[in-house]
């Protein structure tokens, strides 16, 4: 029976500034460049990199290094408008575990969208739609598979709350006619008020077309911790009820099973 574990990870950038107006004023006074003209002149481009360390890749709940540690880095580009480009990799094993003679140890995930406000009711809320693709660069033998999947998504939310609807517009993960699987994922990330906490949750239903006992929920409960300097500190208990006699690879091992996972990020 194919074994599977999947792979998708993300990463979020919050900008925030104050403008005192009595700054604002003395600097206009003493010939200073006003804020207006300073955004004016501000570039609408923006580049990030990010890298992690991470106790182990979960994804979907799911194992992608056999409970060892993985290290992880990605690239994005924004526009003021909305529009966005990237690209997020990883180190993994779940293919060679889940069949020999494969040979693939890495994730590299290539994604654009678009994402914005609109206000509904008197309501901010927040939008983001695009497609990610999932590349596995390595050898498989005859008749594998690929794992290769594309997603087109969707998501909305309002203030900590988001909802993302991914659909399959290829096989998922290696599953032979898997087409248009879905994967329905509800999360919440709460700043609280105190130690630059912020509390995440999340619960997931992945759905694997024609392979019902392969179809499971996962589910998660962590904090996050701003280090300053563009450092952050995650721990999370995860779970899922995903089925052991699909989701065990060859070592024996049930990829689906509850773990504790930590992991840093440093932002540039």
């Amino acid at each position: 029976m194919k074994k599977l574990a999947f792979a998708v990870s993300a990463s979020a950038v919050v900008l925030c500034g104050l403008t005192s107006a009595a700054f604002a004023q003395s600097a206009a006074q003493e010939g200073g460049a006003s804020t207006d003209a300073a955004a004016a002149q501000a570039s609408p481009h923006t580049f990030t990199a990010n890298v992690t360390l991470a106790s182990e890749y979960r994804y979907r709940g799911l194992m992608q290094t056999n409970r060892r540690p993985a290290i992880q880095g990605g690239f994005d580009y924004s526009h003021s408008s909305g529009f966005y480009l990237g690209n997020w990799n990883s180190s993994i094993s779940w293919l060679g575990d889940s069949n020999a003679k494969v040979s693939a140890p890495i994730e590299m995930d290539f994604y654009g969208g678009f994402k914005n406000t609109f206000t509904l009711a008197g309501l901010e809320w927040n939008y983001d739609v695009g497609v990610l693709q999932y590349y596995y660069p390595g050898d498989y033998p005859n008749g594998f598979t690929r794992p290769y999947t594309t997603e087109a998504y969707a998501g909305i939310g309002y203030g900590p709350v988001f909802f993302k609807y991914s659909q399959a517009l290829t096989n998922l993960f290696g599953f032979a006619d898997s087409k248009y699987s879905y994967y329905a994922d509800l999360s919440a990330n709460v700043p609280l008020n105190f130690w630059d906490l912020t509390l995440n949750a999340h619960v997931g239903y992945q759905n694997v077309k024609h392979v019902n006992s392969a179809s499971y929920t996962d589910w998660k409960l962590g904090l996050t911790k701003d280090l300053g300097k563009g450092f952050s500190l995650s721990v999370a208990y995860i779970d899922t009820n995903a089925h052991k006699s699909v989701y065990t690879n060859t070592s024996g091992r049930y990829v689906g099973k509850a773990t504790a996972w930590a992991a840093i990020t440093k932002t540039f």
